[in-house]
């Protein structure tokens, strides 16, 4: 799936995206669809300069994620992993997330700070639900480890509370990203997997006609955006490294002029 050369507005070329409030394009909303938790569509929304009262934020079923797209009841919906469906376009990439692994509290991996996927193997996994594309899924839960062994997907995902049971059980792990661990219930943890790479973020659409003006705009400055906090983000890490290296106040453990810690890289 191709990724889109969508404008970039006067107002996010600069750097952080503004707030659009006037014109009659300005009262449309942008539906907005996510799967779980909320947290990486309230990101994407921030770094375009809205708010999040601004969209309509609308859950689609993982079973049949692009549904809800293809029918045009959504503007734009979030894309985890590579994603490459012909009749879809993509954004660039917004975030990422980190992976993880859900599992029971009293599992034998609960306490542990982070875990391998080779160790996942020793446990039993989810097939891919619904009609989500087999190579998605392979991305979500790899059939194969590294180092060639195969993981055990024979659970049904037949709904996130049905999958979330099963975690809580003890008699199934779950792969995921980080943000799973907002919506985790009761006797569910959260592990970082620490040898696979974290799953891109993006923006998806539908191909083969011009976005509407507000989703278009919306879309560009989630990208602008995105792009300053990582300009951000890398300056930042650059002047405490410098402060560090040269012993400065602002350092990680110095303290700046007012004696608190440095604000953390976003």
């Amino acid at each position: 799936m191709p990724e889109s050369d969508v404008p970039v507005p006067p107002s996010a070329a600069t750097g952080r995206a503004v707030r659009h409030s006037s014109g009659a394009a300005a009262t449309r909303r942008v539906r907005f669809g996510y799967h779980g938790s909320t947290a990486v569509a309230a990101s994407i929304i921030r770094a375009a300069g809205r708010d999040i009262t601004d969209v309509d934020l609308i859950q689609y079923d993982v079973a049949d994620p692009f549904a809800e797209l293809r029918a045009g009841r959504l503007d734009v919906m979030i894309g985890k992993f590579d994603v490459r469906e012909p009749d879809l376009l993509r954004s660039t990439v917004l975030a990422s997330e980190p992976r993880v692994a859900a599992v029971s509290t009293a599992h034998p991996l609960a306490r542990r700070g982070t875990v391998s996927v080779e160790e996942i193997a020793d446990y039993e996994t989810f097939d891919r639900p619904g009609t989500l594309p087999e190579y998605i899924w392979d991305q979500v839960v790899p059939p194969v480890t590294p180092a060639g062994r195969g993981l055990r997907r024979v659970h049904p995902f037949r709904s996130p509370r049905q999958l979330m049971a099963l975690v809580a059980e003890g008699r199934a792990v779950h792969m995921s990203v980080g943000s799973i661990g907002d919506v985790t219930p009761p006797g569910v943890t959260v592990i970082p997997v620490h040898d696979l790479a974290p799953a891109p973020v993006c923006l998806i659409w539908r191909a083969g006609g011009r976005l509407p003006d507000h989703v278009g705009r919306f879309v560009a400055d989630a990208q602008a955006g995105a792009q300053a906090d990582v300009r951000a983000g890398a300056q930042a890490g650059a002047r405490r490294y410098a402060a560090a290296v040269s012993g400065t106040p602002g350092a990680p453990g110095i303290p700046g002029p007012t004696g608190t810690a440095p604000e953390a890289v976003r």
